[in-house]
C-alpha cells in the first residue's frame, strides 16, 4: 500500500489472533493495521475454507455475462449485479442507481428560464448493469486494439482481482476540511478492484469441443503461471572482508539515515531480469501531489509539499498518475523534475506526461515521487557500490540479480537469480536509526532471508466460455445458505417420539389380528367328549 505508515507488521505465520492495547503505551499504527490485517485474513480464509476458490450465494450470484453483439460497433459483454467471492474475497458487481434530487419552487423557476420545449425527450434511464467497457474499475479503451474484445470465438472471460491503497490524494472526499488545508490527511483506505477480462481460447490450449470442466482446468493452470517467482533480500550495509568473518553483519554495519525510514522497492516494468526494472521510495511511496492543470510539460500542483522532506526537487523522479492508471496498472515512463516555480506551484517536467494519463479532472491526477537516482542499484559482490551512474531506463533502476544494490545510506537490496517480475509488487523495508539496521528476517547466522513480494496479490477467477454471439457457457459456481427452518424438537426427542409411534402401531395391529376369546369358548364346549 502506497501509505505514510511507520512499518508493516503483520506476520500470518506467527499466527497472532488479536492485537492487545496497554494502558500508558503508545499508541502505534502498525498495532492498528495489523489488528485488521488479522481479522481480514480470518474473514477470508474463513470465506474461502467454505465456499472454495470462487463461487456466489444462490439467488444473488453476480458477475452473470451476456454477449452483446449485432449492430454494435464493438462487442460488448454484460455483467449481472450481484456478489461473488473469489479466495474468500467479496466483490459487489451491482451497479449504484442515481439518487433522486430535490426540485423544490426556487428550483424549478430557476430551470423555468431555460424555456425548455414542452416535448424535450425525457432523460434516458441509467444502466440497469455494468458493462465490459463502462466496469468501474476497468477503464477499457476503445481506441487500444489491445483492450477489444477478441474478434475470434471460444475466448474465456475471467476476473481478475487485487487491492490497493487509496489516499486523499485520488479520493479529496477522505480528507477532513474541517482540519484545514495545512494539516496533512488522515487514515488511508484499501480498495479491491475487480476487473472482466478477456482471455483468447488458443492461450489455453483446448481442443474443440472441450467440456466445462475442461476449460475451469485449463485456466487454473493458466492462471498459476501467472504467479512472478521474484524473490528480494534487504540488510544494512555490508563492510569489507565480511566473508573472513564468522558472522555476516559486523557491529559497525549500520543504516547511517538521520530518521526513520519505511523504504518500498516496487517493480515498475516487470518480466524478466533483462527487461525488469525498479523503483524505490523512502517514505512508502506516499509524497504525492495532486494536479490542479496540465499544460504541455509544466503542471501546476495544488501544494508543493508541507517540508523539505516532503516537497519536490530538481532532479526528482516523479510518475504521473490517476485512477486509471492505478487501475490497469501499466507503467508509464517516469519523468524527471527539470524547473521549479515556487509561487506559482509549478514544476517543469522531462517530458510531456503520456496522453492517456491526467486529462480527466474527475480521475484524480497527481504525481508521485520516488527518490532512485542515477549511480543508486549498481550490484557488488562485496556490498560497495561501484564507480560509475547506473544505468535508468525510462527512469527507474534496471533489475540486477546475484549482487547487493545500494539504495541510500546503507540500505542494501538483493534480487535472487533466475526469477521473474511484476508490475505493481513490492517490498517494504523499515529502516532504524536506534538500531543502524534495517528490520528483515534472519536466520541464525544472521544472513538476510529470501521473501516473495508483499503484494500485489492477484487473484482469478473464469466466468464464461464466450463461443460466438448468443452463446455463453457459464463456468461460475454457486452455494446455497448454510441456514434451515428450526425443527419441532431435538433429533434424540424426534427419534424417540418415532419409536412411541412405530411400537404403538405394531400393537394395534397385533391386536386387531388375534381371535374373539367368547366365540371360541363356544366352539370348544360345543366338540364332542366335554
Amino acid at each position: 500500500m502506497h501509505a505514510d505508515i511507520s512499518r508493516s507488521t503483520f506476520r500470518p505465520d506467527r499466527h497472532y489472533s488479536a492485537v492487545i492495547a496497554q494502558q500508558g503505551r503508545v499508541q502505534l499504527d502498525a498495532d492498528a493495521n495489523e489488528q485488521t490485517a488479522i481479522q481480514l485474513a480470518q474473514a477470508r480464509t474463513t470465506a474461502a475454507d467454505l465456499i472454495g476458490q470462487h463461487g456466489g450465494p444462490h439467488g444473488a450470484t453476480g458477475f452473470e455475462l451476456h454477449f452483446l453483439g449485432g449492430s454494435r460497433e464493438l462487442d460488448d459483454l454484460s455483467i449481472g449485479g450481484g456478489r461473488y467471492y473469489v479466495d474468500g474475497i467479496l466483490l459487489d458487481a451491482t451497479r449504484p442507481q442515481p439518487g433522486v434530487p430535490v426540485v423544490d419552487d426556487a428550483h424549478s423557476a430557476e430551470e423555468g428560464e431555460k424555456d425548455e420545449p414542452a416535448d424535450a425527450p425525457a432523460p434516458a434511464a441509467p444502466p440497469a448493469t455494468w458493462t465490459y467497457w463502462d466496469q468501474p474499475d476497468g477503464y477499457r479503451d476503445a481506441e487500444r486494439p489491445g483492450d477489444r474484445l477478441p474478434s475470434q470465438f471460444p475466448y474465456l472471460a475471467y476476473l481478475k482481482v487485487w487491492e490497493r491503497s487509496v489516499t486523499a490524494a485520488e479520493d479529496p472526499l477522505l480528507r477532513e476540511v474541517a482540519l484545514g488545508s495545512a494539516m496533512p490527511d488522515t487514515a488511508a483506505r484499501m480498495k479491491v478492484v475487480w476487473q472482466v477480462l478477456p482471455l483468447p481460447g488458443s492461450q489455453l490450449e483446448l481442443a474443440d469441443g472441450a467440456t466445462k470442466d475442461q476449460v475451469r482446468a485449463a485456466f487454473t493452470k493458466w492462471a498459476a503461471a501467472q504467479a512472478p517467482s521474484a524473490r528480494m533480500a534487504a540488510r544494512s550495509e555490508r563492510p569489507e572482508h565480511a566473508d573472513e568473518d564468522p558472522c555476516l553483519v559486523k557491529p559497525d554495519a549500520r543504516y547511517r539515515g538521520q530518521e526513520n525510514q519505511m523504504y518500498r522497492v516496487e517493480i515498475h516494468e516487470g518480466g524478466a531480469a533483462k527487461d525488469a526494472t525498479f523503483k524505490w521510495s523512502r517514505e512508502n511511496g506516499s509524497v504525492t501531489f495532486p494536479v490542479d492543470e496540465l499544460d504541455g510539460t509544466w503542471v501546476e500542483l495544488a501544494s508543493l509539499g508541507s517540508d523539505d522532506k516532503l516537497d519536490l526537487n530538481v532532479g526528482d523522479w516523479v510518475e504521473f498518475a490517476d485512477t486509471a492508471y492505478l487501475s490497469r496498472n501499466e507503467p508509464m515512463p517516469l519523468l524527471r523534475v527539470e524547473e521549479l516555480d515556487l509561487p506559482g506551484r509549478r514544476v517543469r517536467l522531462s517530458a510531456e506526461p503520456d496522453p492517456s494519463v491526467g486529462r480527466r479532472p474527475e480521475l484524480h491526477p497527481f504525481l508521485r515521487r520516488w527518490d532512485q537516482r542515477p549511480g543508486s542499484g549498481r550490484a557488488s559482490g562485496s556490498g560497495r557500490p561501484k564507480q560509475g551512474a547506473a544505468k535508468l531506463r525510462h527512469g527507474a533502476l534496471r533489475i540486477e540479480e546475484g549482487g547487493w544494490l545500494p539504495l541510500e545510506d546503507g540500505v542494501f537490496v538483493y534480487f535472487e537469480p533466475g526469477k521473474t517480475y511484476r508490475t505493481g509488487d513490492y517490498w517494504s523495508v523499515a529502516a532504524r536509526t536506534a538500531t543502524g539496521n534495517v528490520e528483515w528476517p534472519t536466520d541464525a547466522a544472521r544472513r538476510p532471508l529470501l521473501q516473495a513480494p508483499a503484494g500485489n496479490h492477484v487473484h482469478y477467477a473464469p466466468l464464461a466460455w464466450v463461443l460466438g454471439e448468443g452463446s455463453v457457457a457459464d463456468l461460475r459456481q454457486t452455494f446455497a445458505p448454510l441456514a434451515a427452518p428450526i425443527p419441532a424438537a431435538d433429533a434424540e426427542a424426534l427419534a424417540a417420539e418415532a419409536t412411541f409411534e412405530a411400537e404403538a402401531a405394531a400393537a394395534e395391529s397385533a391386536a386387531a389380528g388375534g381371535s374373539d376369546p367368547g366365540a371360541a369358548g363356544q366352539d370348544v364346549e360345543g366338540q364332542p367328549g366335554h
